[in-house]
This record gives structure tokens, sequence and C-alpha cells, in this order.
């Protein structure tokens, strides 16, 4: 048995979970951003299941945000900011007796889609979480790639258009992260374009699921703010295609549920491949094809889990 535990900015979800991957028990705790707090409510989950479990608890796997070392040190932690340089994997060793491995939360879900997905015995694939920001990862002949420093798969760094001419100016805001994550890329941009309008029928919303339900019924505002999202992020999506050549790209977060959105993605990203030349020559020969994520609230979860696997030997 393995404790996996996925930590995110509002809870941490954890659950007991099989050699195989099947979840026998979960749950779900508000997350405590100081270091001491957040270390004694991961140990007595821990110590609970150890007390509990009727076979033996082998390792922990944990999945978080930010950029994560190897060693499980902590550079990053997205809003967690008291969890930037701490050593989450040797403290948490330290309380409870057991082999700990922690990996950032968007190569969790991407190498869960590799054990119980849609990546199962894909080769090389690249996975793109798509929310408030845009994160994923990169397996390479069957093992997660995770960089020199564990920040491989923060597609969101990505700056691909409208660089501001001021040359001292932050390019941040230009890069994926905001321009196409599903806060900022659907929802933000389309509040903004509802300013002004007088004569809209339409409220301002914070669920992409509603701005594309009035795409579908005809507002014109959605229509274009959901255009320019899906060309940015195919934008984006060609460059990885051209740089890591993946047999597959999936797309996880919770919008990949939605078939009208996968639909949209994958027809305007045709569109941007049609648009540059060599790699239109290569269309239906070498690019690889779009697919949803199979996984969803337990993916960090189960990845975090097939890793301390695979550290341990237990894994092909």
């Amino acid at each position: 048995m393995f404790v996996g535990i996925d930590i995110g900015g509002t809870s941490i979800k954890y659950g007991l979970v099989t050699l195989e991957g099947q979840i026998v028990s979960k749950g779900m705790m508000p997350t405590r951003y100081e270091p001491d707090e957040l270390l004694v409510d991961l140990e007595s989950v821990i110590e609970a299941y150890q007390a509990d479990s009727k076979q033996e608890i082998l390792g922990v796997g944990i999945s978080a945000p930010g950029t994560i070392k190897p060693n499980g040190y902590m550079v990053t932690a997205g809003a967690i900011k008291p969890m930037y340089g701490v050593n989450l994997k040797e403290r948490l060793e330290a309380l409870v007796d057991l082999p700990v491995n922690v990996i950032n939360d968007g190569n969790a879900v991407a190498i869960a889609e590799h054990w119980l997905g849609n990546a199962i015995g894909i080769a090389n694939y690249i996975c793109v979480v798509l929310g408030t920001g845009m994160g994923g990862g990169i397996v390479i002949n069957h093992q997660l790639y995770s960089g020199a420093h564990g920040m491989a798969g923060e597609f969101g760094y990505m700056v691909t258009q409208d660089l501001p001419s001021d040359p001292l100016a932050d390019i941040e805001p230009k890069s994926l992260n905001f321009t196409a994550s599903v806060i900022n890329g659907i929802c933000v941009a389309y509040n903004n374009a509802l300013q002004g309008m007088e004569d809209s029928s339409y409220e301002a919303t914070m669920d992409a699921r509603e701005v594309i339900s009035r795409a579908e019924q005809g507002d014109e505002i959605a229509l274009s703010v959901m255009s320019a999202f899906y060309e940015k992020i195919s934008v984006g999506l060609l460059n990885l295609v051209g740089v890591f050549d993946p047999e597959i790209v999936i797309i996880g977060g919770g919008i990949s549920a939605n078939e009208d959105f996968i639909k949209a993605l994958r027809e305007s990203f045709k569109a941007i491949q049609r648009r540059h030349a060599s790699v239109e020559f290569l269309m239906d020969k070498t690019i690889a094809e779009i697919k949803p994520a199979k996984l969803t609230n337990d993916a960090g979860l189960l990845g975090a889990v097939y890793q301390i696997q695979s550290v341990l030997g237990l894994v092909n």
C-alpha cells in the first residue's frame, strides 16, 4: 500500500492506494500554508493510515505546485509561499520513517495518464494541464522528464506573441500562464470585453463553462474570446510538438472533460498547422493528435503514487 497526497492551494486530497493504482480510501482537508502546520497535517494522515491499514505502507507520494528538485527541495510552491525553500521530502521522512517522493502537480498528472489513463503504452507524449495557469509534464521513453532542476513542464512560462514595445516592461503577463489559462484566458478576458458593452444581455462570469456555452449560443464576445483562446493554446502546442515530437498531446484540467472544448481545440490546432508551410506538409504524418485526459480529480494523487513506486523500483 501507498499513501498518495495531492497538495493544492486550497485543499489537500489524500488516499490509500494499492500497487495496481486502486484507491481504497480517500479524504480531503484544507491546506495550511505554514510549513510546521502543513507537516503536522501530512504526518497525521500518514500515521492514521499506518495504524488502520491491514497491509504495510511502503511509501508516500506527494504532488505539489511549484518547481521541486529531485531531492524534494521546493524552490517554489505556487501560492503556498511559506513553503518556498523547504525540503518537504526530508522533513516528512524524518517524521514518518517512510520513503517519500515529491513531484510537481502537472508532472504527476502526466505520469498518471501513463499508468492508468489515455497514455498507457505511449512512450513519448506531452500532457498540458489547463487551469489557473498552464502546466503539465513531459514523458520521454516511458519516463517522466523533470529537467535539471525539476522545472520541466512549466509550459505557461512560454511567451509566444504580443511582446510589449517597452524593452524594460515585464513580459510575464504575455505568457501562456496568463493568456492561455482558463481563468485569465477565458473568464477574465471575457469579463474585460464585456465592460463598456452597454447593450450586452450577459453578465460577467468566472465559470469558463458558461463562456463556452455562450459562444455556442452565438454571443459574439464569447465567440471572439474563445477563438483567441484556442489560437493561443494552439500556437503553444505547435511549439511543443516541434520541440519534442510527441506521439500524442494530452490535455488535462477540468476543462478537458468538455467535449465541445476538445473538439474546438483540435480544429484550431489543425488550422494553425495549415498556416505553417513546413508543418502543413507533416500533417497526418508526424504531428501529434490531441487527446483529453482520462483521469480527473485523482490524477495528481495517483501520479504521485506511481512516482514513489518508480523510485522504489516497483514499476518498469
